[in-house]
C-alpha cells in the first residue's frame, strides 16, 4: 500500500513539473513572437541603405557580408547614416584629456609679412654730373678728393677757356655800346641790343651762373670762371686734374645728393603679386642693429632675375644723418594683403595632404565632422576659406593628431572619398544627394567580391 502511494505521489511531481514547463516555454516563446512583431515593422517601415563594416573601416557593401575575422557587417539604414558616416566621436573626456581647443571661423583683414634682402642704393633722381658745354683748362681744384662731402653753393675748381672769354668780352661790349648809343635813332638801339641778347643767351647756355656773368662785365673782369656745386651731396666721381684741358661734354665731377637713397629688396617671384605701393616698410641695418628706418614702397619693377627667379622693389627712404651709406645691405620686412575683410581660419586647424586642404568642424561635444576646404591667401597665423565652412563654424585648432589617434580620423576621411566616388543606382543617388554645402557627405559603396 504504501508503494503504491509513492508511486502516484512521484507521478503528481512529473506532471506538475511537465506542466509548468510547458506553460513557461509558451509565455517565453509568446513574448520572443510579440518583441518581434513589435520590432519588425520599426525596421521594415525604415529604408535599408547599406551594410557598413564593423570595426568602423569605409568598407561598405549593398548586400550582407562577413569580414576576414567572420563579424558580420551592421545594416545601415534610412536617417542613420549622416550619424554613422562621416563623423568623428570622441567621449567629452577624452576631449578633454587630449586638450582640443577650437576657434570660430571669422571675418578678418589679412595682414602678413614678406621678409627680404636688400642693399642701399643712391637715389638716381638725385645725381648731378658737372660738364662744361665748352673746350678749356682746370686752373685751379677746390674740392680735390672723392668722398669728399660739399654743400649747395661751394667752390668746386676754376676754368679758363678762350672761347668763353671772348664771348664774356662780346657781351660786355654790346652792353656798354646800348649805353651809349640811348639816344641814338630807334634802329640802332634795337640792334645794339639784339646782339647784347644773343650774347646773354650764348652765355646762359653755357651754364653760366647769374652771378659770373655780373663779374665778367664788371670793372675787375675775370679771365677764369668758377664752378659751383648745385647740390649738397658728396663727390662721387672726380676726374678733374689741375691744369688739364677738357673738352665740351667732359664729366668733371658727379655729386650725389644723399638725404634720400634707395633700398633695392629682391623678392620672390611667387609674392611679387601681393607687394602694394604706397605702404610703408621697415628696414634694418646690421651697422645700426638698435635702429629701425621706416620707407616707403614706390616702386616694383617689370623685369624678373632669371638666375635667382626675383623682382626688385624700391623703397624710398629718408637718409637726413647720412647714416645710409651706399652698398649697405639691409634687412627689410614688407607688408602684404589687401584691407579687405574674408573668412578666416588659423593655419593650425588645416590638415593639408598635398591634395587637398580638410578641416574638423566641431559639430557638438565630442563629436567632429571632417570638411574638405578650399584655401586662398595667408597671413602668419591665419588662411583665408573661399569653400568649405561658414562664418561662425567652430574648427579645431589643436590635437588634430591626437584626435586621429583616438578616432580612425583616416577612416572617415576615407569615407568622405568613397562617397564623392558612388555609384550604384539608388544607393549611388542617396550618397549624391547627401553631400551638402557644408561637406556633410554619406559613404558610398564598395562593391567587394
Amino acid at each position: 500500500m504504501k508503494k503504491i502511494n509513492r508511486i502516484l505521489i512521484i507521478t503528481l511531481v512529473v506532471s506538475a513539473v511537465g506542466a509548468g514547463g510547458y506553460s513557461l516555454g509558451s509565455h517565453r516563446a509568446d513574448s520572443e513572437k510579440q518583441t518581434t512583431d513589435n520590432s519588425k515593422p520599426q525596421t521594415e517601415n525604415r529604408k535599408l541603405l547599406y551594410y557598413r563594416n564593423p570595426m568602423g573601416l569605409p568598407d561598405t557593401s549593398p548586400v550582407p557580408k562577413k569580414d576576414v575575422m567572420g563579424m558580420d557587417y551592421v545594416p545601415v539604414y534610412d536617417g542613420e547614416a549622416g550619424e554613422e558616416e562621416g563623423a568623428v566621436n570622441i567621449s567629452v573626456e577624452k576631449v578633454q584629456k587630449l586638450g582640443v581647443k577650437s576657434e570660430a571661423a571669422s571675418m578678418r583683414v589679412l595682414n602678413r609679412t614678406i621678409h627680404a634682402t636688400g642693399r642701399i642704393e643712391i637715389d638716381e633722381r638725385r645725381t648731378y654730373t658737372i660738364a662744361p658745354k665748352f673746350e678749356g683748362w682746370v686752373e685751379r681744384l677746390y674740392v680735390n678728393s672723392t668722398g669728399e662731402a660739399v654743400r649747395r653753393g661751394q667752390a668746386l675748381f676754376d676754368v679758363y677757356s678762350p672761347e668763353l672769354v671772348s664771348a664774356q668780352r662780346e657781351y660786355s661790349i654790346a652792353l656798354l655800346g646800348a649805353a651809349k648809343l640811348e639816344h641814338a635813332d630807334e634802329d640802332a638801339r634795337a640792334g645794339m641790343k639784339q646782339l647784347a641778347d644773343a650774347s646773354l643767351a650764348r652765355l646762359k647756355n653755357w651754364d653760366i651762373m647769374p652771378g659770373e656773368i655780373r663779374q665778367s662785365t664788371g670793372e675787375k673782369a675775370r679771365r677764369n670762371l668758377t664752378y659751383y656745386a648745385p647740390v649738397s651731396g658728396i663727390v662721387l666721381e672726380k676726374k678733374a686734374v689741375q691744369g688739364m684741358r677738357f673738352m665740351p661734354g667732359d664729366a668733371l665731377y658727379q655729386i650725389a645728393d644723399l638725404s634720400q637713397v634707395w633700398v633695392l629688396a629682391d623678392i620672390n617671384e611667387q609674392d611679387v603679386g601681393q607687394i602694394n605701393t604706397g605702404r610703408e616698410a621697415q628696414i634694418s641695418i646690421g651697422a645700426y642693429p638698435d635702429k629701425s628706418f621706416t620707407g616707403k614702397i614706390a616702386f616694383v619693377y617689370p623685369t624678373l632675375n632669371a638666375a635667382t627667379r626675383t623682382v626688385q622693389v624700391r623703397i624710398e627712404i629718408s637718409n637726413p644723418q647720412g647714416l645710409l651709406k651706399p652698398s649697405m645691405f639691409a634687412n627689410v620686412t614688407l607688408p602684404v594683403g589687401s584691407n579687405t575683410q574674408v573668412l578666416t581660419v588659423p593655419i593650425s586647424a588645416v590638415i593639408d595632404s598635398g591634395t587637398r586642404q580638410i578641416v574638423l568642424v566641431q559639430r557638438s561635444e565630442g563629436r567632429f565632422e571632417p570638411r574638405e576646404v578650399k584655401l586662398g591667401a595667408r597671413s602668419d597665423d591665419y588662411v583665408e576659406i573661399l569653400d568649405g565652412i561658414e562664418e561662425g563654424e567652430l574648427v579645431v585648432t589643436s590635437a588634430l593628431f591626437l584626435i586621429d589617434a583616438e578616432s580612425n580620423l583616416k577612416a572617415a576621411l576615407a569615407g568622405m572619398s568613397a562617397a564623392a566616388s558612388s555609384a550604384d543606382g539608388d544607393l549611388s543617388a542617396h550618397a549624391h544627394d547627401e553631400l551638402s554645402p557644408q561637406g556633410a557627405a554619406a559613404p558610398g559603396h564598395q562593391h567587394v567580391k
